[in-house]
């Protein structure tokens, strides 16, 4: 089934006739086509996507599901979504509420005659689930992710920069055929590894713990990975730490399946930490769902509702860091399945030591 046709399906539960989408993750889960520009509208027994002449031929090569329309440079989005409303007599109009700006909504509510209705949870919540043809696309992405981790580990010394690493994981990453990295990589040692979402500095890589945190983008598929290595001999609390995390990791995903509470996944995690005695020095949860943005709607965490649905992909990224001394993560994505999970990264866990 196509993506446009379960939009179309969804649409009833939140009571429009109609979907515009403009954001452009929306657009390319719906249509698989990526620009910079264009909005997708589809109703209860069509589809039309919007167009300018930058991307038009693309589109109209790329786009099997819908009517590809070029937006003429006398005319806006605006100009062509009222003409489909007031043609197909459409009352009610869902639009992504989440990401919409207020002077869009404005602007769409002055000239179009359609109700307005919120529905961005319509495709947060198609977009939750992948199929196997998705999951299959993110192994790629994070095959070959791995290939670039392979690569830069034997460039990893005390001679090289936090910053000048982080340049190579980006640049391997295209070189080896990414469309782009995920998020800018997060490459930190020593002292700095204790930050979670530390930013690479000019330093050169310090003795201690070094986390690396990276992904790419293949085919508008993220990835997400995590490893922590050691720059020379660790002590025993240093080892402590490394296999209290690991630990916690293989706890929470024995209790990842599909219609468990994520919550409970968080917990199972987090109570190997705490009985460690480093409870308060875990201070994210244990992770979230990645697709064709590498943190989507579902959460793993001390604060979380959400029940864990069968095809969702999740990362497992429980951590330690203690202020002013070290850090570490250790991260694996997996597919949520009725009896269990299906772990998608390959990279070896045992602490690597340089």
């Amino acid at each position: 089934m196509s993506n446009i046709k379960k939009i179309r399906q969804a649409m009833p539960n939140f009571k429009c006739k109609a979907m515009l989408i403009t954001n452009q993750i929306n657009r390319l889960y719906a249509t698989g086509f990526s620009s910079s520009a264009g909005a997708l509208l589809v109703t209860e027994s069509d589809a039309w996507f919007f167009i300018d002449s930058r991307y038009f031929e693309a589109a109209k090569e790329a786009i099997k599901n819908a009517h590809v329309e070029l937006i003429a440079n006398d005319e806006t989005i605006t100009d062509k979504v009222k003409k489909v409303i007031e043609d197909n007599n459409i009352t009610s109009l869902g639009f992504e509420d989440d990401c919409v700006s207020y002077a869009s909504y404005k602007q769409w509510t002055k000239a179009l005659s359609a109700k307005m209705i919120p529905a961005y949870k319509l495709l947060t919540e198609l977009r939750e689930t992948k199929t196997r043809a998705d999951l299959n696309k993110m192994i790629k992405a994070q095959r070959l992710a791995e290939k670039v981790f392979n690569e830069i580990l034997p460039l990893i010394n005390t001679d090289i920069t936090e910053k000048d690493l982080a340049a190579e994981i980006t640049y391997r990453a295209v070189k080896n055929g990414a469309d782009d990295k995920s998020f800018d990589p997060i490459v930190v040692s020593g002292t700095k590894s204790s930050r979670p979402h530390g930013v690479p500095g000019n330093e050169k890589i310090g003795k201690g713990f070094l986390t690396i945190d990276f992904g790419v983008k293949l085919d508008g598929w993220c990835s997400d990975t995590t490893r922590t290595l050691c720059i020379g001999k660790p002590d025993e609390e240093m080892v402590k730490v490394y296999e209290t995390v690991l630990k916690a990791q293989e706890e929470g995903i024995k209790t990842v399946r599909g219609g468990v509470k994520a919550i409970d996944v968080d917990a199972a995690a987090r109570k190997v930490i705490e009985d460690a005695g480093y409870g308060e020095y875990f201070g994210h949860g244990f992770g979230h769902s990645i697709g064709l943005q590498v943190h989507e709607s579902l959460k793993a965490s001390p604060l979380s509702k959400d029940i864990l649905p069968i095809g969702a992909v999740i990362s497992a990224e429980p951590g330690i860091y203690l202020p002013g001394r070290y850090g570490v993560r250790i991260e694996d994505v997996l597919y949520v399945t009725e009896t269990g999970s299906e772990n998608i990264t390959k990279l070896p866990k045992t602490l690597t030591i340089l």
